[in-house]
């Protein structure tokens, strides 16, 4: 049997044990650090057609075949999704995916920071230098384009909105 005294310094140590417990927890808090897959290509253009008649001069010009799909959408800062138009083309033969992104949404910048820019085509899985060079020259040969270039994703502030 405990008396007194010791049931109370009993206590002190459960106490003592419970705040060395979370001191613990805090010395060895762990940071979870993660860096996103940015394994793809990136091409911005810059182009005042509207999406679908854009699509129609890329298929013909380059032999390809965009077709519209569910729009991208996300939520900003907690007010109503803002959505962007999505078309995609998968290469025949390989697993090679290419998408059109608006960057121009229903309210908002899909890539905030490249607001100069109308449309991105992303390309997935693997592409060739020289297809993809093959691929930048023909949207350039399109009248309606003034540029397509091709773009570094990591060095944009906005990269996870490309993440889809």
């Amino acid at each position: 049997m405990f008396s007194l005294k010791n049931e109370q310094h009993h206590t002190y140590n459960w106490y003592s044990f419970v705040i060395s417990l979370r001191l613990i927890e805090v010395l060895n808090k762990l940071t979870l650090k993660y860096e996103l897959d940015l394994d793809f290509v990136l091409i911005a253009i810059t182009c005042s057609l509207k999406d679908y008649l854009l699509c129609f001069k890329i298929n013909r010009q380059l032999n390809v075949d965009f077709s519209k799909i569910d729009e991208l959408s996300f939520q900003i800062k907690k007010e109503e999704p803002v959505y962007f138009s999505r078309y995609l083309h998968q290469a025949p033969g390989s697993e090679t995916e290419f998408f059109l992104l608006g960057n121009k949404g229903s309210d908002g910048f899909l890539i905030p920071e490249m607001k100069q820019v109308d449309y991105f085509i992303l390309i997935r899985n693997y592409i060739d230098d020289e297809d993809l060079t093959h691929f930048i020259d023909g949207l350039n040969k399109l009248p309606e384009v003034v540029v397509a270039v091709e773009v570094n994703p990591e060095k944009l502030k906005s990269k996870e909105n490309l993440i889809f």
